[in-house]
């Protein structure tokens, strides 16, 4: 396995996400990786790969949108001579040079319907036909990850995309959440970068300050991981002195530290009870917050995004005050501090800062200075109950 290729981060949406890989490799079933783009689906896809009995044979990597739907079809699964113009000689496709290993089809989501058709004709029967052929070549031994950053029931329920389909490519599913979920992740992912970009050179990457720790926290990255990585690089060129400052970043200046929950439409799943709807309970039908979403958390039957997504909700509404949302989800006042446990226990406190940054009370977003603690380190800031800022992660 590359040394390089590895998931960065500590959060608890990461431990789920190394939990899918450790299972998919274990199996031979089919992967649907889901996403917003830049969240890294294609590094899960090779990890996959990397770590199942198919590692020592070939891993092709296809991006379907890149891709005509003629020039698709002929590249996936291979044409003969004289087949169209061009068609000098017989050629393999994708799927039959991936023979033994396994085929990653990323954004699989744009593929028309007729390309959609032929590939759950593979799927079914594991044949292929290449393009000017009338001969169906033998079954061949290919496992398929897919991925996708498109909402695919919406799509199904468009007409836009095959529901059959979609239950072929979702045996396993791999849901990655964007950065702004996961703002834990964000040091460590940057310091990984910065490690990397400055090692190609030989040189220890500069300092960076605590105020451009927490502008790094407070920006909501929506080119995620793929962003970071640029930002980075980009630092590299302008080769900052010894330290890096907010300045150096070169982030847009707009709303750098209002975070928007993402919608729920994002990952395409089965329709079950959703994180919105157990809000409103809440929020207008004035229902508690221990049978609404604890019982079903507890039950498995709201996940822990889901559950990160309430609290990220309910703490817009707060401005980030966790007691004021204990009052939100129609907890008594004792509740307070086992709800806070609660939170903590399953990793799914959210930071409370962003929501800050906007409060109307201030009238401008919080300045860097505000957030930054002595000692020479940035830090990473996490919701403490009593509303103060705690620093509790150093990266040297």
């Amino acid at each position: 396995m590359k040394a390089h290729l590895q998931l960065v981060g500590n959060s608890a949406a990461v431990q789920e996400i190394k939990h899918h890989i450790a299972c998919a490799a274990k199996s031979e079933a089919k992967v649907l990786i889901t996403g917003e783009s830049g969240v890294g689906k294609e590094v899960v896809a090779r990890l996959i790969h990397d770590r199942s009995r198919r590692a020592q044979e070939p891993l092709v990597t296809i991006n379907c949108a890149g891709v005509s739907d003629s020039l698709l079809e002929s590249e996936l699964f291979g044409h003969v001579r004289g087949s169209f113009t061009d068609a000098y000689r017989d050629k393999r496709g994708w799927l039959e040079q991936a023979q033994g290993g396994t085929i990653f089809m990323d954004e699989v989501g744009e593929m028309s319907l007729r390309m959609q058709a032929l590939l759950l004709r593979f799927l079914e029967s594991g044949e292929i036909q290449r393009v000017g052929s009338d001969q169906i070549r033998s079954a061949l031994n290919v496992r398929v990850i897919a991925a996708t950053n498109r909402d695919l029931m919406t799509r199904i329920a468009e007409k836009r995309f095959r529901e059959d389909l979609f239950y072929r490519l979702n045996v396993i599913h791999v849901p990655i959440a964007p950065l702004r979920e996961r703002r834990e992740d964000i040091p460590s992912l940057f310091a990984h970068f910065l490690r990397v970009s400055y090692g190609r050179h030989g040189i220890d990457p500069p300092r960076v300050l605590e105020a451009t720790m927490a502008r790094l926290i407070a920006y909501d990255w929506p080119g995620n991981i793929r962003e970071v990585k640029n930002v980075v690089e980009g630092i590299v060129v302008r080769a900052p002195a010894g330290i890096i400052t907010p300045e150096d970043l070169n982030l847009p200046r707009e709303s750098p530290g209002r975070w928007v929950a993402p919608a729920a439409s994002r990952v395409p799943v089965a329709p079950r009870p959703t994180a919105h709807a157990a809000f409103l309970r809440m929020r207008v039908h004035g229902e508690s917050f221990w049978p609404v979403v604890y019982e079903p958390f507890m039950s498995r039957d709201l996940n822990r995004h889901d559950l990160r997504a309430i609290v990220s909700r309910g703490l817009e509404e707060t401005r980030g005050n966790y007691k004021a949302l204990v009052q939100l989800f129609n907890l008594a006042p004792g509740d307070y501090k086992r709800f806070m446990r609660f939170l903590r226990k399953y990793e799914c406190h959210i930071l409370f800062l962003p929501f800050r940054a906007l409060d109307p009370r201030v009238g401008t977003a919080a300045r860097p200075s505000d957030i930054s603690s002595p000692g020479g380190r940035f830090h990473d800031i996490v919701a403490d109950p009593d509303g103060i800022a705690q620093a509790f992660l150093s990266i040297r």
